[in-house]
Protein backbone atom coordinates (compact mmCIF):
# COMPACT_ATOMS: atom_id res chain seq x y z
CA UNK A 1 0.00 0.00 0.00
CA UNK A 2 0.88 3.63 -0.84
CA UNK A 3 1.24 4.99 2.73
CA UNK A 4 3.28 8.67 2.67
CA UNK A 5 1.83 10.14 -0.68
CA UNK A 6 1.45 13.26 1.84
CA UNK A 7 1.85 14.43 4.82
CA UNK A 8 -1.79 16.21 4.69
CA UNK A 9 -4.93 14.69 6.04
CA UNK A 10 -7.52 14.94 3.72
CA UNK A 11 -9.69 18.36 3.36
CA UNK A 12 -10.64 20.23 6.02
CA UNK A 13 -14.26 18.72 6.55
CA UNK A 14 -12.82 14.80 5.64
CA UNK A 15 -9.86 16.18 8.71
CA UNK A 16 -12.65 16.29 11.29
CA UNK A 17 -14.34 13.00 10.39
CA UNK A 18 -10.86 11.58 10.56
CA UNK A 19 -10.14 12.99 13.72
CA UNK A 20 -13.43 11.49 15.49
CA UNK A 21 -12.06 8.11 13.79
CA UNK A 22 -9.32 8.20 15.97
CA UNK A 23 -11.42 8.27 19.00
CA UNK A 24 -13.27 5.21 20.59
CA UNK A 25 -16.60 4.56 18.92
CA UNK A 26 -19.04 1.68 19.65
CA UNK A 27 -20.29 -1.34 17.24
CA UNK A 28 -20.81 -0.90 13.30
CA UNK A 29 -24.13 -1.30 12.07
CA UNK A 30 -25.20 -4.81 12.36
CA UNK A 31 -26.54 -6.92 9.48
CA UNK A 32 -27.85 -10.73 8.93
CA UNK A 33 -26.25 -13.36 11.17
CA UNK A 34 -25.91 -16.49 9.54
CA UNK A 35 -21.80 -17.38 10.98
CA UNK A 36 -20.47 -20.57 10.79
CA UNK A 37 -17.54 -21.44 12.94
CA UNK A 38 -14.55 -22.65 11.58
CA UNK A 39 -11.75 -24.08 13.48
CA UNK A 40 -11.11 -22.24 16.77
CA UNK A 41 -7.15 -23.36 16.49
CA UNK A 42 -6.89 -22.09 13.39
CA UNK A 43 -4.24 -19.61 12.52
CA UNK A 44 -5.58 -18.38 9.36
CA UNK A 45 -8.95 -17.75 10.87
CA UNK A 46 -10.72 -18.13 7.71
CA UNK A 47 -8.57 -16.09 5.59
CA UNK A 48 -9.95 -16.00 2.04
CA UNK A 49 -13.15 -14.04 3.74
CA UNK A 50 -15.38 -16.96 3.67
CA UNK A 51 -18.98 -16.97 3.67
CA UNK A 52 -19.92 -15.58 7.28
CA UNK A 53 -22.32 -13.78 6.85
CA UNK A 54 -23.76 -11.04 9.22
CA UNK A 55 -22.38 -11.06 12.40
CA UNK A 56 -24.64 -9.66 14.97
CA UNK A 57 -24.77 -6.29 16.06
CA UNK A 58 -23.36 -6.65 19.25
CA UNK A 59 -19.08 -7.14 20.47
CA UNK A 60 -18.65 -10.53 20.25
CA UNK A 61 -16.91 -12.05 23.53
CA UNK A 62 -13.60 -12.77 24.38
CA UNK A 63 -11.57 -14.92 20.99
CA UNK A 64 -10.45 -14.05 17.32
CA UNK A 65 -12.66 -16.84 16.00
CA UNK A 66 -15.60 -15.08 17.40
CA UNK A 67 -14.38 -11.38 16.29
CA UNK A 68 -14.51 -12.93 12.86
CA UNK A 69 -17.96 -14.50 12.99
CA UNK A 70 -19.05 -11.16 13.92
CA UNK A 71 -17.42 -9.63 10.86
CA UNK A 72 -18.96 -11.94 8.89
CA UNK A 73 -19.78 -11.25 5.04
CA UNK A 74 -19.37 -7.46 5.96
CA UNK A 75 -21.18 -4.82 3.70
CA UNK A 76 -20.96 -2.01 6.60
CA UNK A 77 -19.37 0.16 4.19
CA UNK A 78 -18.66 1.25 0.52
CA UNK A 79 -15.48 -1.13 0.17
CA UNK A 80 -17.77 -4.41 0.22
CA UNK A 81 -18.36 -3.82 -3.42
CA UNK A 82 -15.02 -3.84 -4.81
CA UNK A 83 -13.23 -6.28 -2.28
CA UNK A 84 -12.34 -9.87 -3.18
CA UNK A 85 -11.53 -11.10 0.26
CA UNK A 86 -11.80 -9.72 3.60
CA UNK A 87 -8.42 -9.27 5.45
CA UNK A 88 -9.45 -10.49 8.88
CA UNK A 89 -5.71 -10.77 9.82
CA UNK A 90 -3.09 -14.02 10.60
CA UNK A 91 -0.76 -15.17 13.19
CA UNK A 92 -0.01 -16.18 17.08
CA UNK A 93 -3.60 -15.24 18.34
CA UNK A 94 -1.58 -15.16 21.80
CA UNK A 95 1.14 -13.36 20.14
CA UNK A 96 3.26 -10.78 22.35
CA UNK A 97 3.94 -8.00 19.37
CA UNK A 98 1.18 -7.44 16.53
CA UNK A 99 1.69 -5.75 13.55
CA UNK A 100 -0.91 -2.72 12.42
CA UNK A 101 -0.96 -1.76 8.60
CA UNK A 102 -3.07 0.35 6.34
CA UNK A 103 -4.94 -1.55 4.19
CA UNK A 104 -4.98 -4.30 2.20
CA UNK A 105 -3.25 -4.32 -1.46
CA UNK A 106 -3.95 -6.52 -4.22
CA UNK A 107 -1.91 -9.03 -3.38
CA UNK A 108 -3.89 -9.38 0.35
CA UNK A 109 -7.55 -9.30 -1.56
CA UNK A 110 -6.41 -11.85 -3.64
CA UNK A 111 -5.31 -14.24 -0.77
CA UNK A 112 -7.70 -12.97 1.86
CA UNK A 113 -3.60 -12.90 4.42
CA UNK A 114 -2.28 -9.60 4.96
CA UNK A 115 1.15 -8.78 4.01
CA UNK A 116 1.81 -11.06 1.66
CA UNK A 117 3.04 -9.33 -1.14
CA UNK A 118 6.73 -7.17 -1.85
CA UNK A 119 5.98 -5.26 1.54
CA UNK A 120 4.73 -8.52 3.12
CA UNK A 121 8.04 -10.28 2.29
CA UNK A 122 10.00 -6.87 3.77
CA UNK A 123 8.43 -7.27 6.86
CA UNK A 124 9.01 -10.72 7.42
CA UNK A 125 13.12 -10.02 6.71
CA UNK A 126 12.28 -6.95 9.35
CA UNK A 127 10.49 -9.64 12.13
CA UNK A 128 13.49 -12.30 11.51
CA UNK A 129 16.22 -9.40 12.31
CA UNK A 130 14.38 -9.59 15.91
CA UNK A 131 14.57 -12.93 16.48
CA UNK A 132 11.10 -14.11 15.74
CA UNK A 133 9.12 -15.33 12.85
CA UNK A 134 5.63 -14.60 11.47
CA UNK A 135 4.24 -17.42 13.11
CA UNK A 136 5.56 -15.81 16.61
CA UNK A 137 3.19 -12.26 15.57
CA UNK A 138 0.45 -11.23 15.00
CA UNK A 139 -0.55 -8.60 11.57
CA UNK A 140 -3.27 -7.05 10.77
CA UNK A 141 -4.37 -3.60 9.29
CA UNK A 142 -6.30 -0.84 10.15
CA UNK A 143 -9.21 -1.83 7.69
CA UNK A 144 -9.89 -5.04 6.31
CA UNK A 145 -10.76 -4.79 2.87
CA UNK A 146 -8.82 -3.14 -0.16
CA UNK A 147 -9.63 0.30 -0.89
CA UNK A 148 -9.88 1.05 -4.95
CA UNK A 149 -6.68 1.36 -6.36
CA UNK A 150 -4.85 1.17 -3.26
CA UNK A 151 -6.22 4.86 -2.08
CA UNK A 152 -6.07 6.02 1.15
CA UNK A 153 -8.85 4.58 3.73
CA UNK A 154 -11.23 7.21 4.13
CA UNK A 155 -12.59 8.47 7.48
CA UNK A 156 -15.64 6.75 7.44
CA UNK A 157 -13.97 3.48 6.62
CA UNK A 158 -11.57 3.65 9.23
CA UNK A 159 -14.61 4.34 12.09
CA UNK A 160 -16.63 1.20 10.35
CA UNK A 161 -13.55 -1.01 10.78
CA UNK A 162 -12.39 0.10 14.35
CA UNK A 163 -13.97 -1.69 16.58
CA UNK A 164 -13.00 -5.14 14.65
CA UNK A 165 -9.21 -4.25 15.52
CA UNK A 166 -10.30 -2.45 18.81
CA UNK A 167 -11.51 -6.70 19.74
CA UNK A 168 -8.67 -7.84 17.93
CA UNK A 169 -6.35 -6.24 20.13
CA UNK A 170 -8.17 -7.03 23.76
CA UNK A 171 -8.43 -10.77 22.64
CA UNK A 172 -5.02 -10.57 21.36
CA UNK A 173 -3.11 -8.78 24.43
CA UNK A 174 0.38 -7.93 22.92
CA UNK A 175 2.87 -6.72 25.12
CA UNK A 176 3.62 -4.65 22.39
CA UNK A 177 1.84 -2.93 19.18
CA UNK A 178 3.59 -1.92 15.95
CA UNK A 179 2.05 1.23 13.71
CA UNK A 180 3.19 0.88 10.47
CA UNK A 181 3.13 4.01 8.68
CA UNK A 182 1.26 6.79 8.82
CA UNK A 183 -2.52 5.18 9.45
CA UNK A 184 -1.37 2.67 11.69
CA UNK A 185 1.02 4.80 14.01
CA UNK A 186 -1.57 7.08 13.66
CA UNK A 187 -4.62 5.08 14.81
CA UNK A 188 -2.53 3.54 18.05
CA UNK A 189 -1.00 7.06 19.23
CA UNK A 190 -4.71 8.52 18.53
CA UNK A 191 -3.12 11.93 17.16
CA UNK A 192 -2.77 13.45 13.52
CA UNK A 193 0.61 14.19 13.21
CA UNK A 194 2.82 12.89 10.81
CA UNK A 195 4.38 9.41 10.69
CA UNK A 196 8.02 11.55 9.90
CA UNK A 197 7.31 12.98 13.53
CA UNK A 198 5.62 10.31 15.55
CA UNK A 199 8.22 6.91 14.46
CA UNK A 200 10.05 5.75 17.14
CA UNK A 201 7.83 7.05 19.64
CA UNK A 202 6.68 4.73 22.42
CA UNK A 203 3.21 6.08 23.69
CA UNK A 204 0.48 3.68 25.03
CA UNK A 205 -2.89 1.96 23.96
CA UNK A 206 -4.94 0.88 26.46
CA UNK A 207 -2.02 -0.30 28.56
CA UNK A 208 0.31 -1.38 26.02
CA UNK A 209 3.57 -0.14 24.66
CA UNK A 210 2.58 0.94 20.80
CA UNK A 211 5.18 2.69 18.59
CA UNK A 212 5.07 3.63 15.22
CA UNK A 213 7.10 3.19 12.63
CA UNK A 214 7.75 3.30 8.72
CA UNK A 215 5.58 1.13 6.48
CA UNK A 216 7.25 -1.68 4.28
CA UNK A 217 5.76 -0.24 1.19
CA UNK A 218 7.49 3.54 2.13
CA UNK A 219 10.85 1.15 2.75
CA UNK A 220 10.84 -0.23 -1.10
CA UNK A 221 10.52 3.44 -2.51
CA UNK A 222 12.84 5.16 0.14
CA UNK A 223 15.59 2.30 1.01
CA UNK A 224 17.48 4.64 3.11
CA UNK A 225 14.65 4.94 5.49
CA UNK A 226 15.53 1.01 6.83
CA UNK A 227 18.29 2.34 9.02
CA UNK A 228 15.33 4.55 11.44
CA UNK A 229 13.05 1.53 10.97
CA UNK A 230 15.92 -0.97 12.52
CA UNK A 231 16.47 1.75 15.70
CA UNK A 232 12.68 1.22 15.99
CA UNK A 233 12.55 -1.99 16.01
CA UNK A 234 15.60 -2.44 18.68
CA UNK A 235 13.27 -0.93 20.44
CA UNK A 236 11.03 -3.05 19.66
CA UNK A 237 12.90 -5.97 20.80
CA UNK A 238 14.00 -4.39 24.01
CA UNK A 239 10.27 -3.64 25.30
CA UNK A 240 9.75 -7.08 24.49
CA UNK A 241 12.86 -8.33 26.78
CA UNK A 242 14.21 -10.23 23.56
Amino acid sequence: MTDERDETLLDLKEHAIYLASLTSVGPPRPSAVDAKAADSGSRDLAPRGTALAGGGGQPPGEGLQAIREWIGDCHRCKLSKGRKNIVFGQGNPRAELMFVGEAPGADEDEQGLAFVGRAGQLLTKIIEAIGLTREDVFIANVIKCRPPQNRNPEPDEILTCQPFLEKQIEAIRPKVLVGLGKFGGQWLLKTAEPISRIRGRVGDYNGIKAIPTYHPAFLLRNPAAKKEVWEDMKVVRALLGK
